[in-house]
């Protein structure tokens, strides 16, 4: 395994595990959180919070490349489609597991690492938009306060 790609096809289903997270719990493992109820259903998380899975996986790499693959699958509402409940929707574990199988099956290493490294990028930006925005938002009521 090279540290710059993970291959999805070299039995990535099975060095990865997702759980429901329990709160206090810790993890020795690379892990992150998914959300598992209401409409954000999927989003993934590096910090646990309420109704939420933990996947676990075996390295680090594969741990990144999990991490992006949710995120795209969130960004494309893969997950909206499995969502359950009238009030408060949520996704199931064995659903969440059948979207990111799926979306493992589909994915090869070389065009998944590129669509990586320009989610990385996106995200970057849209940061750097949120904190001009904070920084504009900030001027406005210094000058009104003036």
């Amino acid at each position: 395994m090279r540290d710059s790609a993970y291959n999805f096809n070299s039995g990535t289903m099975s060095t990865y595990e997702i759980r429901t997270h329990q709160s206090g719990r810790t993890y020795d493992t690379p892990h992150f959180f998914i959300l598992s109820k209401g409409l954000n259903s999927g989003r993934p998380m590096n910090q646990p919070c309420p109704n939420c899975f933990v996947i676990t996986a075996a390295s680090e790499p594969a741990r990144e490349s999990l991490y992006y693959l949710c995120l795209s699958l969130k960004t494309g509402q893969y997950f909206s489609y499995y969502l359950k409940g009238s009030v408060i929707p949520f996704i199931s574990i064995s659903d969440a597991k059948k979207v990111i199988n799926t979306a493992l099956q589909n994915n090869q290493e070389q065009q998944w690492q590129i669509k990586v490294e320009k989610l990385k990028k996106i995200i970057a930006f849209e940061e750097n938009l949120q904190q001009q925005l904070a920084a504009i938002k900030q001027l406005k009521i210094a000058l009104l306060r003036s």
